[in-house]
This record gives structure tokens, C-alpha cells and sequence, in this order.
């Protein structure tokens, strides 16, 4: 009886160890990406009035962000980097969510997929598209760095960040205690997660991004959010402080940078063929480019 007694007194001090274990290492791992949704949802008294999502498409592994200001009666909404091929997706959450789509807007031209925005134009009437006056395409709307997009009392600020293209440009939720915190910046393929896009097509140029990413996204906050445009290894979001100290090309200094984007020795994207002349009408690729306004 002595012997049944310990072994299960034994058996429950054995196991306790492994269970506060398996809590402590579940939850950077499965609860840290709902926490941070959460917070950029109606749940924080800060943003209770932005709605959230994080669209994934997986063919080209872009991010396509869903915002929207659900405080106004409209509930106005916005997306960033949509693709061509998951309109009907983004569209049929739109809708189940109430939402009005006022804006499709691009951070650049895209050269690996072909953008949502003209069929989005197709599909809901009065959508604008939206992208930079710098990127020669067409465009309902063109943007400059220092401009605002507003959706009901939500702004983005528009930052220039040329380098992996001559168009890119950064969105940056507004500054202020009443805005969504932390602040969120959509980098497009200026910042990804613990890299940066090519710049060796499109006008790119090694030292411009170096110079637009140091000047215009790692002066943000270091708790603000980056969502990129693409990530290729499972990875959701990063913030500007961890770019800042963990970016394997981003923090080196400048020649260095340069030499590491100068022997990327990339292969040509398979759909840039496709996808630049398409996108640079707004993605209405049968249209002419006279027609895509």
C-alpha cells in the first residue's frame, strides 16, 4: 500500500513539470498570432473601431489586408494587395462582414501575380484603385508620399519607399492615441519578414531601398507591426524593432547591403510576363491601357 501510494505521488510530481511546460511553450506558438489580431480588432478600446484580416493567397504567397472602420454607419473598408485570383474570397468576406469597399490599392506594381484591382472594379461599383503616382501605372487614384487614404475616422499615411521598385510605397496607420496601437505599417516588398525584395528589374535600386527603408519604416516605432506583402516561410508579421535588430540584410550597413543585393543572383519570376503589362493597367489585362481608367 506504501509502494501504490508513492508511485502515485511520484507519477502526479512527474507530471506536473511536463504540463506547466506544454502551457508555457504552447503560447508563443499558437496564442501570440490571436492575441495580435485580437488587439488589432474591436477588442482593444484603442482600435475598437478598425476590423482586421490577414488574407493569405498561396500560389504567389502574397498578403492581402482587409481594413475597415466599423464605428461608421457604412463601415467603410480598404484592401491592400489584393490578387486576381482570390477577388471572389476577399469579396464573399466583405459581404458576410457587412462591409463597404471603397478602395483597392496597391503598394507597387507586382511582377509575380497579377493584382485583384480591376476585377474588384468589375464586380462592385464605385471601388476606386489606388497606387502611386510614381509607378507610371493606371490607377482610379495616385498617391504621394505624405498624402493620407481615409476610410470613415481611419487613415493610412502614404510613405514612399522606392527601391525594389520605383513605385513602392509604404501604408502606415495614423499616429494618435485614439489610432489603432501599435501602429501598423504595410510594407509591400520594401521590409519582409527578415528580408527585402530584389532590386535588380522595375526601376529597383539597392541604395534607394536601403535609403527608404532606414528613413521611412525603421524611424517608426519599434512596436509598430510589419505586414509585408509576401513571406515564403510561414511567417504572419514582424514589428520594426525586430527588423531592426534581426534583418540578415537590413542591418548591415550600406555597401555591404549592396553587395548582398548585387550577388542575389535571383531567377526571372516565372509571371512577370504576365503580370507587369496587366498591372500596369490595373490589372484589367484585356483591357487597353487607355480604358483602364
Amino acid at each position: 500500500m506504501v509502494v501504490t501510494r508513492f508511485s502515485r505521488l511520484q507519477h502526479l510530481l512527474l507530471l506536473q513539470p511536463r504540463f506547466q511546460q506544454s502551457r508555457v511553450l504552447r503560447r508563443p506558438l499558437t496564442r501570440t498570432p490571436t492575441l495580435i489580431r485580437s488587439v488589432m480588432g474591436s477588442s482593444s478600446s484603442s482600435s475598437s473601431k478598425l476590423l482586421f484580416r490577414q488574407l493569405f493567397e498561396k500560389e504567389s504567397s502574397t498578403y492581402t489586408y482587409l481594413l475597415a472602420d466599423i464605428s461608421h454607419p457604412d463601415k467603410p473598408a480598404l484592401l491592400i494587395d489584393p490578387v486576381d485570383k482570390t477577388v471572389d474570397r476577399d469579396l464573399k468576406l466583405i459581404n458576410e462582414l457587412g462591409l463597404k469597399l471603397v478602395y483597392a490599392m496597391n503598394t507597387h506594381v507586382h511582377a509575380d501575380h497579377v493584382t485583384g484591382t480591376g476585377l474588384l472594379k468589375t464586380k462592385v461599383p464605385g471601388v476606386k484603385s489606388v497606387i502611386s503616382k510614381a509607378s507610371g501605372s493606371k490607377a482610379d487614384k495616385f498617391v504621394e508620399h505624405g498624402e493620407k487614404v481615409s476610410i470613415g475616422d481611419i487613415h493610412l499615411e502614404v510613405r514612399a519607399t522606392p527601391g525594389h521598385t520605383a513605385g513602392c510605397v509604404t501604408y502606415v496607420t495614423g499616429e494618435g492615441a485614439d489610432r489603432p496601437q501599435p501602429r501598423m505599417a504595410f510594407t509591400g516588398d520594401a521590409v519582409l519578414i527578415r528580408g527585402c525584395g530584389r532590386t535588380d528589374f522595375q526601376g529597383g535600386c539597392a541604395d534607394q531601398l536601403y535609403e527608404s527603408v532606414h528613413s521611412q519604416i525603421f524611424t517608426l516605432p519599434k512596436d509598430t507591426l510589419i505586414y509585408p506583402a509576401h513571406d515564403y516561410k510561414g511567417f504572419e508579421v514582424s514589428t520594426v524593432g525586430e527588423e531592426m535588430q534581426h534583418n540578415p540584410r537590413l542591418t548591415k550597413d550600406k555597401e555591404t547591403f549592396k553587395t548582398i543585393m548585387t550577388n542575389l543572383n535571383l531567377a526571372y519570376p516565372k509571371m512577370i510576363d504576365v503580370a507587369l503589362p496587366a498591372n500596369m493597367v490595373c490589372g484589367l489585362q484585356d483591357l487597353l491601357p487607355s480604358e483602364a481608367n
